[in-house]
């Protein structure tokens, strides 16, 4: 008697295990074809205001170059070094890092603006693409201890000077003895 019971708890896990197979087989089967399916349907070209209408007909290689070029213009990487560390005065060089990437398209003015009194306490000046400032003096004394600091960027057209747009990065401004 026990084996018969044993036979067909055997037998139902036998069962058991082939319906679960059949099954990841088949799931995995949906999956495939699920994929195929989607990677193959047609994508919609939307031609951006940019490209009207003198681009319209181009070639795809001649949209992406386009795209590429108006992207690489309206792009902007800016390299700030998040700690600066200065002796007690004003007269001395930090090592405050700031870069203009040789990627982007205008030159930048940076202000170090300190968080709690709002004093500036250092501008770039021009700074061109491809160029950085590192190791500057502080325009300001600041007494000895750690200030949170804000780098705020001005970014200008080459050819007109006006500016074009700003963006900010936290810095934080450590004074020692």
């Amino acid at each position: 008697m026990t084996e018969l019971i044993d036979e067909q708890v055997r037998n139902r896990k036998k069962r058991l295990k082939i319906v679960s197979i059949i099954g990841l087989v088949l799931l995995i089967a949906v999956s495939i074809t699920m994929y195929q399916l989607l990677k193959d349907a047609d994508n919609v070209e939307i031609i951006a205001g940019d490209f009207l209408p003198a681009n319209k007909d181009a070639t795809k290689a001649q949209k992406k170059a386009a795209a590429s070029a108006k992207v690489d213009a309206s792009n902007f990487t800016l390299s700030i070094y998040p700690e600066a560390v200065y002796s007690e005065g004003s007269a001395k060089a930090g090592s405050l890092q700031i870069r203009n990437d040789a990627s982007n398209a205008y030159p930048i003015n940076v202000k170090i603006r300190l968080d709690a009194s709002g004093l500036v306490v250092y501008e770039s000046g021009a700074i061109q693409p491809g160029y950085e400032v590192k190791n500057v003096p502080l325009d300001e004394k600041v007494t000895k201890g750690e200030y949170e600091a804000t780098a705020e960027v001005d970014i200008f057209d080459p050819k007109t000077k006006e500016k074009q747009g700003s963006a900010q990065a936290g810095v934080s401004l450590s004074i020692k003895k």
